[in-house]
């Protein structure tokens, strides 16, 4: 059943978005005029899962799950029909369009993904609002359990106090994919601030560990159960321990600290349980566990039991409109980041680079609206910056050609345009081998 919601918001996605970019496209060529021949979702190698020609379009979805197209007539693009390119051009096709016109069509596409992500960012932040700790209100500062991030100078405890010189006002989903393309992050330890700066190759270090979130708010032990056979059946659900051998356990790090000092004895708990502050005898074993699952809290009850203050903000219809925007901005410069990272051969970060399989992963085993439409206005941003790379194939290589034809005054040949479309896409699939080779790899290897 897992299998099943992650694939359906796999393609549900994946299918809006295809939709829409191809719309970027369709609708200004049928505004200049310009014949459509095929509108598809997915790809219609040898035939189609269904198709209907409505007037001069053919409109179909294909087999093969790995995008979309407009076939529009007289454009050099992946089908290379270099019969109709033989002909004398016509008025309705799109090398005889003017250039401007040219480039709006192929815009089109991007215009509409960025557009969307906007959308989407305004739509949540008016449904959802925002639910965070503020930075000043992380007294105790952060759990830092990420081996990489210890070898790099962090510490539990610590507070991130700026990102690149941005001050960190709170703590939310971003923080941690910022500190990833940081160069550099300002902290407060002890009431004292210090500078790190960040391995070139921090990326390269991350894929060789076992996931582990970078920095996570403090969270205190709670039972979830206690395991059958646990000599500590003192615990019950729900417990929260406050202290252990009358030392402070206020979070769960500090618990494992006091019960790896304390292997195979038996001492004291303090534990909250039902607003009852009860000690209790447990059995510490040879590992320093005491043989129960954990459990969790939401920040709702974090802040009833005074661990953290937490800020929910909402907005209204035209309050949320600067809220998407400034999101939307900055996933933009984010992934601009990630791209620039991954171009540059000392970051090693193109080891990261991820196919559909990876896409795949990123949506959860269980349903939630507001993390389908978040992974999915991030998809859009990803969609439109990859296809305005300036690579013949896609859309960024046709722009390339249109922006020297329109500063020059000169067309490229067509039979230029040929060539440079086959050698784009050539490059194109060598970049779709390497980043499903990734996942291949990673799959086998289990990083």
């Amino acid at each position: 059943m897992d299998i099943v919601i992650k694939l359906s918001q796999f393609l549900m996605s994946l299918s809006l978005l295809i939709i829409l970019h191809e719309l970027g496209h369709f609708i200004p060529a049928k505004l200049f005029k310009t014949r459509v021949e095929k509108f598809y979702l997915f790809f219609d190698v040898k035939y189609s899962l269904l198709k209907k020609k409505i007037g001069e379009t053919e409109y179909g979805i294909g087999w093969l799950p790995l995008g979309g197209y407009v076939k529009i007539s007289g454009m050099i693009d992946e089908s290379m029909d270099k019969e109709q390119m033989a002909l004398p051009p016509q008025p309705w096709e799109f090398r005889s369009k003017p250039a401007w016109q040219r480039l709006i069509i192929m815009l089109g596409g991007v215009t509409v993904n960025f557009i969307l992500a906007f959308i989407i960012y305004i739509g949540m932040a008016f449904a959802y609002g925002e639910m965070f700790v503020a930075t000043e209100d992380l007294k105790d500062g952060l759990l830092i359990e990420n081996p990489v991030m210890q070898k790099a100078g962090f510490q539990t405890g610590d507070k991130i106090i700026a990102i690149d010189g941005e001050k960190v006002v709170k703590f939310d989903n971003q923080m941690n994919s910022k500190i990833v393309m940081a160069k550099q992050v300002l902290i407060e330890r002890g009431g004292l601030q210090k500078t790190i700066t960040m391995p070139v190759d921090f990326v390269d270090q991350l894929s060789k560990i076992e996931k582990v979130s970078l920095a996570t708010i403090r969270m205190p032990f709670v039972v979830g159960a206690v395991s059958e056979g646990s000599k500590n059946s003192t615990l019950q659900p729900k417990d929260i321990v406050l202290r252990l051998n009358e030392e402070p356990a206020k979070y769960l790090d500090q618990a494992k600290t006091i019960l790896e000092k304390n292997k195979n004895k038996l001492i004291v708990a303090g534990v909250l349980r039902n607003g009852k502050d009860i000690q209790v005898p447990i059995q510490v074993d040879a590992d320093g566990k005491l043989g129960v699952q954990l459990g969790g809290l939401d920040l709702e009850s974090l802040e009833q039991l005074g661990y953290y203050k937490v800020s929910k903000q909402e907005f209204g219809f035209f309050e949320s409109f600067p809220v998407g925007i400034q999101k939307g901005a900055d996933q933009l410069v984010g992934y601009g980041k990630q791209l620039k990272m991954i171009f540059n051969p000392e970051t090693k970060a193109y080891k990261q680079v991820g196919g559909f399989a990876a896409i795949f992963n990123i949506f959860p085993s269980t349903w939630s609206w507001e993390v389908f439409w978040n992974i999915t206005a991030l998809l859009s941003i990803m969609l439109g910056v990859m296809n305005l790379l300036p690579i013949p194939a896609l859309d960024g290589g046709h722009v390339v050609f249109l922006l020297f034809e329109i500063i020059s005054g000169k067309k490229p040949s067509e039979k230029f345009l040929e060539n440079a479309q086959m050698v784009g896409i050539v490059l194109l699939i060598s970049l779709l081998l390497f980043a499903n080779g990734n996942d291949i790899y990673k799959a086998i290897v289990g990083k």
